[in-house]
């Protein structure tokens, strides 16, 4: 069970050289959704490779609430109906994490109505949920917000075509809210502008080896034709792109020689590229990715965010810390999330040279980097300040990381088996 402190923090002693390997959590992202899709089958579904995080278990707890039975040991998750059909995901659980928005799709397609509250998660900038609302409504459902809820009811949801991308591109977790509820829709379903993420594909595969029928897989175009009902399952879910990538970027910040096991280095070919552009010598295997950053000096990067299979916003910040550590400029664009930056004013207390124009950040690299007293406001944002803390000279204190431990499991477990000098200190107060 995740052990829940608002008040810890790490300290760490800065200047570290990493070395051996680390073991890759199945992914977070993925697990959310696939955990969520348990609600369309009243038959038994088995997860493994479930990281112990605590979106996860609030996620649990959530999933109680609509009435099943969850039993989690070992990574391996086994979920059970228990035949109450409670249709509220409540805003004390909700606030929690944005991506409990997924519950409103599966719970409208199989009990015909649901109340969820709005979400909350990381706070960096507006995350409208109205992707979401426009699909179940163009599936036929009738939808009222009040006092803070979504509510919404169809005597049936019947298939249609939409499109999905937004201003930004794609919406993710609408690709998969639209996606579990046309499941169980009349008809067929054509999503246009679907999102193509691992995650999303992670989803789909899962659905269909439930009894879904889904083609186009991995495109942006997915095709969903309606069954009666879905089965149990046993899935073991994909890697962690995002924590692949963090680690890969601590050691290329740190200058150092790491592999990383249990990954698909597939989902991550577009950051993959970039490192060996700026110097980094990669080699992938299966399962391992083995990344040396000590052969040559590396090099300043230009690079913009942009929707799978592009490079992905939640490395956005992480790779800013990264690009702190190489003399040179270089130059981050944020096309996906045009308000992720607050981690700019942290890794400026320490020493840093980042300046923000509009929606790209220029950082002026190799200036001095020293330890400081800083704080995580997101979950990405707090993985880049841990890699430029892995560098700084002398001692970091980054506070807040609850929430890091949203996405990261066994951080400083993990990163102490690389070589990082790292405490975690439980009575942390800021």
């Amino acid at each position: 069970m995740y052990k829940y402190t608002i008040d810890s923090g790490y300290t760490i002693q800065g200047n570290n050289k990493l070395n051996g390997s680390v073991n890759i959590s199945g992914s977070k992202n993925a697990s959310l959704p696939l955990m969520v899709a348990s609600i369309l089958t009243d038959e038994d579904v088995v997860l493994n490779n479930i990281p112990n995080l605590l979106d996860v278990q609030v996620l649990i707890r959530i999933l109680s609430k609509l009435g099943k039975d969850i039993s989690y040991e070992n990574d391996r998750m086994v979920i059970k109906s228990n035949g109450d059909l409670c249709s509220e995901a409540p805003y004390e659980l909700v606030k929690k994490m944005r991506g409990s928005i997924i519950v409103l799709g599966p719970l409208l397609a199989k009990r015909k109505c649901c109340k969820v509250s709005y979400p909350g998660g990381c706070a960096f900038g507006p995350r409208p949920i109205d992707l979401h609302i426009k699909g179940i409504e163009a599936l036929g459902a009738s939808v009222n917000m009040e006092g803070g809820y979504i509510n919404a009811e169809a005597t049936s949801l019947v298939g249609t075509t939409m499109n999905l991308s937004g201003e930004f591109g794609p919406t993710v977790l609408g690709t998969d809210n639209i996606m579990m509820a046309a499941t169980l829709a009349s008809g067929k379903t054509i999503i246009e502008g679907a999102a193509s993420e691992p995650e999303c594909t992670d989803l789909a595969n899962m659905l269909v080896q439930m009894g879904a029928k889904i083609s186009g897989i991995g495109t942006n175009r997915l095709e969903i034709d309606g069954v009666s009902k879905l089965g149990g399952i046993e899935y073991t879910v994909i890697p962690d792109r995002i924590e692949a990538g963090t680690y890969l970027a601590m050691a290329a910040s740190s200058r150092s020689k790491i592999t990383l096991n249990s990954v698909c280095s597939t989902h991550l070919e577009k950051v993959i590229s970039l490192l060996k552009d700026m110097g980094c010598v990669i080699e992938t295997s299966e399962n391992s990715i083995l990344i040396d950053a000590s052969k040559n000096e590396l090099k300043p990067f230009n690079v913009e965010t942009l929707p799978y299979p592009e490079f992905p916003t939640d490395l956005q910040s992480i790779f800013t810390a990264l690009a702190t550590s190489i003399n040179g400029v270089s130059e981050i664009k944020e096309s996906v999330f045009p308000d992720r930056f607050t981690h700019i004013a942290e890794l400026n207390r320490m020493g840093s040279d980042i300046k923000l124009h509009e929606t790209t950040i220029i950082i002026n690299g190799g200036k001095p980097m020293t330890g400081a007293d800083v704080q995580a406001s997101d979950l990405r944002a707090g993985a880049a300040l841990l890699v430029a803390a892995v560098v700084a000279k002398g001692i970091s204190n980054v506070h807040r990381i609850y929430h890091i431990e949203r996405g990261y499991e066994k951080m400083e477990t993990k990163m102490r088996s690389i070589g990082v000098n790292i405490v975690k200190k439980e009575d942390d107060i800021l």
